[in-house]
């Protein structure tokens, strides 16, 4: 089995489409009334969801005419959420089929087929001709891709000269055994952590220009802490979340995240470039 197909079968769910077609109810929807807004706890799957996403488009320069190409795109939520509030056309590609054909059927539900386009493929081998895309982003990524040279490389290679790509992802603060499972990897053999130093090197060396440089520690411990208070206060968890998509493995993973972070052993950081 190759690596990449390890890494997509870790992601792999079985019946996702369904799972949250069957939360829907319980929050007063259906595939036809549900919104962008009603699906961001499961479909934007990295720390923070929406208010992480918020957080690093705020800094990237994208204006409403540009074509936006999301790295790692996962169930597409935002994707569906750059298409809908900043109203960019956004392309999308991600190594996980099954997520894409979710992501898809999301599309579908939402009605914004012509504002997304998703693809299952690899980042480091996109099938887009270079200067496609005006800007680019990608969200807890780099954590199963070992060579971020490559990575970035490709990721360059697309992009238009001037073009911003905002990089958000789990890094290495310090050397020490993690805890494992966590959300990118059951065991260490799929989790290809690096620096916050590495991946700005790496940039660099494909041709990106590092602007600035963001560790969101405190805001990812804060983030679990409120997510804890708010499952206890409401008697467990909402009927859509990370739970949706990592099923049994949550009550271990999400744990064994926020512990390594804690132990200053990881941290997301945020990093803006642009294409020189």
């Amino acid at each position: 089995m190759s690596y990449e197909q390890t890494v997509s079968d870790h992601y792999k769910h079985g019946d996702l489409i369904n799972a949250i077609e069957a939360a829907l109810p319980a929050l007063g929807k259906n595939t036809e009334s549900v919104t962008v807004q009603d699906l961001a706890a499961v479909d934007e799957f990295h720390i923070g969801s929406r208010l992480a996403t918020d957080h690093l488009l705020e800094q990237l320069n994208f204006s409403d005419k540009d074509h936006i190409l999301d790295v790692g795109c996962g169930l597409g939520g935002a994707a569906r959420y750059v298409a809908s509030k900043y109203h960019n056309k956004v392309t999308g590609i991600d190594l996980s089929a099954e997520f894409v054909a979710t992501g898809k059927a999301l599309c579908r539900w939402l009605n914004m087929e012509s504002q997304v386009s998703l693809e299952a493929g690899s980042a480091l081998a996109m099938p887009y001709p270079a200067s496609q895309f005006d800007g680019a982003y990608m969200l807890h990524v780099g954590m199963n891709i070992a060579d971020k040279l490559a990575l970035f490389s490709e990721v360059n290679r697309v992009l238009k000269p001037g073009g911003y790509f905002g990089v958000y992802d789990i890094m290495q603060c310090n050397d020490g055994d993690l805890a494992y499972p966590v959300p990118w990897a059951t065991t260490a053999q799929t989790s290809k952590l690096a620096t916050s130093e590495q991946y700005q090197d790496a940039l660099k060396s494909a041709g990106f220009k590092v602007l600035a440089v963001g560790n969101r520690r405190d805001f990812a411990l804060d983030f679990f802490k409120q997510r804890a208070l708010e499952n206890q206060a409401n008697g467990g968890p909402p009927p859509l979340g990370l739970h949706t998509l990592m099923q049994q493995s949550t009550a271990l993973k999400i744990p064994n995240m926020v512990a390594n972070i804690s132990n200053d052993l990881i941290a997301p950081v945020e990093i803006v470039a642009v294409k020189i």
